[in-house]
């Protein structure tokens, strides 16, 4: 892994994912949180982005929140992978795909304005890929999404923050100004002086308008976290793999939260069984820069939880063939 100044880079990145500052010029505030000029964080923001290390600075919408998606999955033999991924990776309501290990190695994230748009993009995918499409929507949630923790050894010395479960909430309705605001939020943040002032401007309203949306957003959790959202692929966690499990559903919720507090587990999600094809029902992602770290990693969870007596496969990542931010709107 290449390593990161570890002065200023490092802090940038690990510090700034989430809690970003929602105000004026927050690139001056994080500059002075950081004891640097306004403009050296800019060069540094700008340099990280050309170097794939940062999508971008932004908002991380909840799923279900507004709009709607799905994780879905294909089985296709080996010599046409590649051609139906590219089938697939054509339509821009598709955010993530990568190539797994198994019958099923196809994974990708598919998120649109509404259910109805979801199911028709489903449909329109699983006609121009040729292969039927395995539809696995979220049902609840057991780790919220707060970032990537570069320093994992903080998450194991602090603790992870208490696992937090919500009721379901319907979508929320946009109306034209937030779904204005919505499709600027999917670009990322310029990288300017005064970022929010350039986004009202795009959207036709004042930067205080724009700025109350999203601090709401953010207190109602429609917005998930505001900041610096990580590549993990470029800064060297190469290894990463999906660990699904078989769990009774009395017990399901259980073990999600068991799960969802252990350090290096970056997602922990519940999805349906689709029997008889995919018999598992709790999903989660574990990151590292090895795979014989992620292996270790994940043997130690199942034997320490007591998991070992449930069905399980995993997953490990081959090709990324698309990463994005989700298209909403």
């Amino acid at each position: 892994m290449e390593t990161l100044d570890l002065t200023l880079d490092f802090r940038l990145l690990n510090n700034f994912q989430r809690d970003f500052p929602l105000c004026s010029a927050p690139f001056a505030e994080v500059a002075a949180r950081l004891g640097v000029a306004e403009a050296v964080v800019l060069q540094s923001l700008q340099a990280l982005r050309q170097a794939g290390k940062i999508a971008r600075v932004g908002a991380v919408f909840a799923p279900k929140r507004i709009g709607a998606s799905t994780l879905a999955a294909m089985a296709v033999p080996t010599e046409q992978l590649a051609a139906a991924a590219e089938a697939v990776n054509r339509f821009p309501e598709v955010n993530h795909n990568y190539e797994r290990e198994h019958r099923y190695n196809l994974w990708f994230v598919v998120t649109a304005g509404s259910e109805g748009r979801l199911q028709a993009a489903l449909g329109a995918i699983e006609q121009a890929a040729g292969w039927p499409l395995l539809r696995l929507p979220l049902l609840e949630e057991y780790h919220i999404d707060l970032g990537f923790a570069l320093d994992s050894g903080a998450e194991e010395r602090n603790g992870r923050l208490p696992v937090l479960r919500h009721a379901f909430v319907p979508p929320t309705q946009l109306d034209e100004f937030e779904r204005r605001l919505v499709m600027a939020l999917q670009e990322g943040l310029p990288l300017f002086i005064r970022p929010f002032s350039v986004l009202a401007s795009r959207i036709g309203r004042d930067e205080s308008e724009v700025l109350e949306r999203i601090r709401g957003w953010c207190a109602e959790g429609i917005i998930k976290r505001f900041g610096v959202i990580v590549r993990h692929y470029e800064l060297g966690y190469t290894a990463n793999a999906m660990l699904v499990h078989d769990i009774p559903d009395a017990a399901v919720g259980e073990v999600g939260e068991s799960l969802a507090r252990e350090a290096g587990i970056t997602l922990c999600y519940q999805r349906p069984r689709v029997l008889p094809a995919w018999p598992f029902n709790l999903f989660c992602m574990i990151h590292g820069q090895a795979r014989t770290e992620v292996e270790a990693r994940i043997a130690e969870l199942r034997s320490r939880l007591q998991l070992t007596d449930y069905a399980h496969a995993v997953l490990f990542s081959l090709t990324r063939f698309k990463q994005g931010g989700a298209r909403y709107a």
